[in-house]
Parts: structure tokens; sequence; C-alpha cells
């Protein structure tokens, strides 16, 4: 068995220290929300698969490649001979400002069908599926995908996770509210970040109106001010931990594969809380979209004080 199934479109990164435009040195590696969070869970001790189509090309080797070597079962990667391998380029503008440009449409991430995800969804018996709010953008054959495996998982008894993870230059935001609404019921539990969740409901108390509708969970990101995982027990918050921010790309991810790990171990809602927040830390210590995402051993190194040398 599976503990998670995640689907979504995965990309080659580029990297570059400053403006892109001056050229210089570029750092290649991937990128993608939910291979993070598959790679999340990897880490962390998990069994973690991921299903997505790259191009029959060299930068879709990379991608299987990396994951391959992080222990992500990639055995529903679908290489495509009509589309390419999408990439993502990531320039600092400003020493604190990250701007990110997509290479993807028409790419083969987009061509994602409901039959593979259906077939990967019934071969894997996973535990938990996660989906995000990016891969519906991507097409419709993507958005049906997406909706026809939640459906299915629901039916199955297969608990689904749901990251809003709004992107802008992918689709509005009512054409977003439309594809995450049709998940909600499916679902049960949403991440999505304070400026979010008007996404999936218009409710002026949207987190209130979530749970009345069958959502177990609703986790809500607010960057520094830290977390809240809100359920029919209440409300728990914890605090953004005091770590120095080299790159802030990827720590939602990191926050998704720490909380998802601790629910798979069955631990509290306190608990969770507590290794998502620990693994988003860890992200954003270093550059890179998943390279620092923490092992299980490590979840304890940032309850040391600044500048602690083990010996």
């Amino acid at each position: 068995m599976t503990d998670l199934l995640t689907i979504g479109e995965t990309m080659v990164s580029l990297r570059t220290a400053r403006a892109m435009r001056l050229g210089g040195d570029a750092h290649l590696s991937i990128a993608g929300s939910e291979s993070n969070v598959a790679i999340g869970l990897s880490r962390l001790g998990h069994r973690a698969a991921w299903v997505g189509a790259v191009g029959n090309d060299e930068p879709g080797r990379l991608i299987q490649r990396t994951l391959k070597a992080e222990g992500v079962d990639t055995s529903w990667l679908r290489f495509s001979d009509e589309s390419f391998t999408g990439f993502i380029a990531f320039d600092q503008p400003s020493h604190d400002i990250t701007r990110v440009s997509y290479h993807r449409r028409g790419s083969a991430g987009s061509t994602l069908t409901s039959a593979e995800c259906l077939a990967a969804l019934e071969a894997s018996t996973p535990r938990l599926l996660h989906v995000t709010g990016i891969t519906p953008a991507l097409s419709d054959s993507a958005r049906a995908a997406i909706l026809d495996v939640v459906r299915a998982a629901a039916d199955s008894g297969v608990r689904a996770s749901l990251d809003v993870n709004y992107r802008a230059r992918l689709w509005s935001r009512a054409e977003g509210a439309s594809a995450l609404r049709e998940l909600l019921p499916f679902v049960r539990t949403v991440f999505a970040s304070d400026d979010e969740l008007d996404i999936l409901t218009d409710a002026t108390e949207p987190v209130r109106e979530l749970l009345a509708n069958g959502i177990d969970e609703v986790v809500v990101t607010a960057g520094g001010k830290g977390a809240w995982a809100h359920s029919a027990a209440g409300v728990i918050h914890r605090p953004a931990l005091p770590v120095t921010v080299v790159d802030s790309i990827g720590a939602g991810d990191a926050f998704v594969s720490g909380y998802l790990s601790a629910s798979l171990d069955d631990l509290s809602p306190e608990s969770r809380l507590d290794r998502a927040t620990t693994s988003g830390a860890f992200c954003v210590t270093a550059t890179g979209d998943w390279e620092s995402l923490p092992t299980r051993d490590d979840l304890t190194l940032l309850s040391h004080s600044h500048g602690t040398a083990l010996r």
C-alpha cells in the first residue's frame, strides 16, 4: 500500500542569483508543488507516489531520475512523444525578491488524463490522495482528471486533501473558484493561505462554512504569522519558527508534507501543526523548492539555539 498518492506537473527549474536578463550561471533542478510534497513525505519515511506526464526528452529524464533518487514511486510517470517537458525560471531582481517565469503552455504535464489518474489510484491503493489547485488550471483534461480522481477516492474511502495554491498566471480567481469548489464535496482536508479562502466559498466566515459542509480540517497559513488548524474540535495556532529566511519558494509544500506526514502517523492535531511548521521552516533556510526538506532525524535540529555546532 502507498501512503500518499499525488498528481500534478513537475517542471525543470532554472535559477539565477540575479536578474536573468544579465546572463551568468544558472542552477538546474526540478520543481512542482505535488512532487515537492511527495519528496517531503518520502524523506520523512513514508511511501509516496507521483502521477504526471513529461516530455520524452532529457528534461523529462532529469525529473524521473531526481524523483526516483528521492525515493518517490514514479511507476505512473508517462513520457510523451508529442509534448515537451515544461520549465520554470526563478531569478532575483533584488536580494529579497524572487521572480517566477513559466514556460509550460501545451506541455506534457497539461495532457494529464482521467484514465491514467484513476489507474494509479486503483493500483497504488493509497492511504491519502493529495491534489492542488495548480493542476486543474493546466487544461480541461487535467481539470476533469482531478475531479474524477478525487470523486473516485471518496467512493473508495481514500481521504483526499486539497492545497488551493492559486496561480494568477494560470487562471482568474473566478475560474479557480469554479473548478475548486467542484472538488470540495470529495475532500476532507483543505490547505489555504489566508488570502485564498474566498476562492473556496463566498461566505463571510469561510472556515465555518467549509467545516459545516463536510470538510474535516481547514489549515490556514499566514506566512510569518504562523498557521491555524480548524476542525470541529476547535482552533489550534502555531507561530512561524524564528529562522533566517533565504528562499520562501516551496515553503507551503514543505508545510503540507509535514502536516500529512503527521496525519499518516496518527498524531494529534497539535503535533500535525508542529511538524508542518517545522518542515516549512527547514525549507526557507536554503535555496530550492525541495532540496532542504527535512528527514525524520532532522526534525529536532531547529530546537537547538542559533549557531549551535553539533559535534
